[in-house]
């Protein structure tokens, strides 16, 4: 550049000729003609080499990348795996690096078209959010499994709500929506951006038409949003591009290295510490925090439903032999004899396909009839892991069966176990323990040790003299009866002349009183 500014100025001072030019500077004089023509050097041109070994085969090659578009990441083309396919199925005689520098020019074109371009928008605060669920890997009670992240952003603040569920099935979905809702304690007024997710949409039609979810309807109407549904496959992935990058974000920040918890409630509590750290962070170049902007968009979300959505899912279910109905490939114990129009059971939502969550008080009745059964029965083990099954009741059950024998001492631990229905499981204990202390295995008294224990936390403790005033009386008197008589008149009495002569006799009253 400096070479082409001092060949001009020279020429356009001194006049110097072009062999003079090219004299003075050590130059070919082609190279004075082009500085005299442009003040910019022009750019090194690349020889146009013609490819005869790939020339028939790069229509094909464009359109197997081209093709790739429309399927997930890690099984698209690699630059062998074309070279592979061209020897395999075309017999290409070509040489694998001129397939990859092919295969790196075509990549380059298909992500600078003029479809992957985007327009920057604006959210205004309160109006929008985006939804998606993402996969990542945690430890739950020692087992890796494949976690499912239900994420919800705010478009104007950038806020995240963030919950791990162990499926995508439609009553996470809900309930992801129910709980991202309270976190911030309102709802967006414009438009919620999904993907085309079953438990949303039934079926996709023309353009950005959808036949939707009645349950999801009624999750909408409920809420009182707008969904926007984007457009198939990775070609509307920038259209809720914030919620994309977010799961990403989150997922890094928080969830590396793998983390490992007990249970799937705990691994949500620390997801929900993480959430309020992130309100801290800032987003690009913005001057507010996350937190400083969710804090002036809060109060344009529209108010939240006096209720929370009911995001159970009803359903029928056949209870089989063993009394467990199947749902979403776990069994779930229920109760052996049901009664309709209640609960019937509860249990938490399993983790594992194929397994079994049974609990013990379900089989009682059939184990009253069948007392062998108990000793291995994968309740009794659910039970004993659980910590419902503890080491008093083992003391208790061992006791009986050196008392009664097996059947009978077993079925003696039933009865115990069934006062669980009905008492604190903590003075049932108490009772059990009782009861063993007076070398006792009878069910009978472990109830009335248990009731004897909740009567006396129950009952208020009196003084003894307070305790016993409540029969004091006042000593009996004739008070009353003195009054009556003073107050009653006499009848009147005929006395002789001579008092001497005939004795007085006694005045005649009538009373009239209690002992009338």
């Amino acid at each position: 550049m400096e070479l082409y500014e001092r060949i001009r100025r020279d020429r356009r001072v001194e006049g110097v000729s072009i062999r003079g030019l090219a004299d003075r500077y050590g130059v070919h004089r082609r190279t004075v003609r082009q500085a005299l023509a442009s003040a910019t050097p022009s750019g090194r041109k690349t020889a146009e080499r013609a490819s005869p070994a790939l020339g028939p085969y790069k229509d094909t090659i464009r359109g197997w990348l081209t093709a790739d578009l429309d399927v997930p990441r890690k099984q698209r083309h690699t630059a062998r795996r074309v070279w592979q396919r061209l020897v395999d199925e075309h017999d290409a005689q070509v040489a694998e690096p001129t397939v990859r520098a092919f295969v790196a020019e075509v990549k380059a074109e298909l992500a600078n078209t003029a479809g992957d371009v985007t327009v920057v928008q604006e959210h205004a605060p309160g109006a929008d959010a985006e939804v998606d669920f993402g996969e990542f890997r945690a430890r739950i009670a020692g087992q890796l499994l494949v976690l499912h992240l239900f994420v919800m952003r705010l478009s104007a603040s950038g806020r995240g709500f963030a919950a791990a569920f162990a499926h995508q099935a439609q009553e996470a979905f809900f309930e992801g929506h129910v709980l991202a809702f309270a976190h911030f304690g309102g709802v967006p007024t414009g438009l919620v951006r999904y993907d085309n997710l079953k438990a949303a949409v039934l079926r996709i039609l023309v353009g950005r038409d959808r036949v939707e979810n009645e349950r999801f309807i009624a999750l909408r109407s409920h809420y009182g949003f707008d969904a926007f549904y984007c457009t198939p496959g990775v070609a509307g992935a920038h259209e809720k591009g914030g919620v994309e990058g977010e799961v990403g974000r989150f997922r890094r920040r928080h969830l590396v290295p793998v983390p490992a918890f007990d249970t799937l409630d705990d691994l949500n509590a620390h997801l929900a510490a993480a959430m309020a750290t992130d309100d801290g962070r800032r987003i690009g170049r913005r001057r507010e925090t996350v937190g400083e902007a969710f804090a002036a968009e809060a109060p344009l979300l529209a108010a939240l439903p006096d209720t929370p959505f009911d995001c159970a899912r009803l359903l029928e279910a056949k209870v089989d032999a063993k009394a467990r109905i199947c749902v979403i490939q776990s069994f779930y114990s229920v109760p052996v004899r049901l009664a309709r129009r209640r609960v019937v059971a509860t249990h938490p939502r399993s983790l594992h396909k194929g397994s079994q969550d049974l609990a013990l008080d379900h089989y009682l009745e059939i184990l009253a009839r069948k007392p062998g059964a108990l000793a291995g029965a994968t309740a009794l083990v659910q039970a004993r892991a659980s910590g419902v099954f503890t080491a008093t009741h083992d003391r208790y059950w061992t006791a009986a069966r050196r008392d009664l024998g097996d059947a009978a001492g077993t079925r003696a631990l039933i009865d115990v176990l069934l006062l669980h229905r009905r008492m604190p499981t903590a003075d049932i204990l108490v009772g059990i323990d009782a009861a063993l202390q007076v070398g006792s295995t009878l069910p009978e008294l472990v109830a009335i040790e248990a009731r004897r224990l909740r009567d006396a936390t129950l009952a208020p403790v009196v003084p003894i003299d307070t305790a016993l005033g409540r029969y004091d009386r006042p000593a009996p008197g004739l008070a009353s009866y003195d009054q009556l008589l003073a107050d009653t008149p006499t009848t009147a009495v005929e006395t002789p002349a001579s008092p001497a002569a005939t004795p007085t006799p006694p005045a005649t009253v009538r009373m009239i009183g209690p002992c009338s």
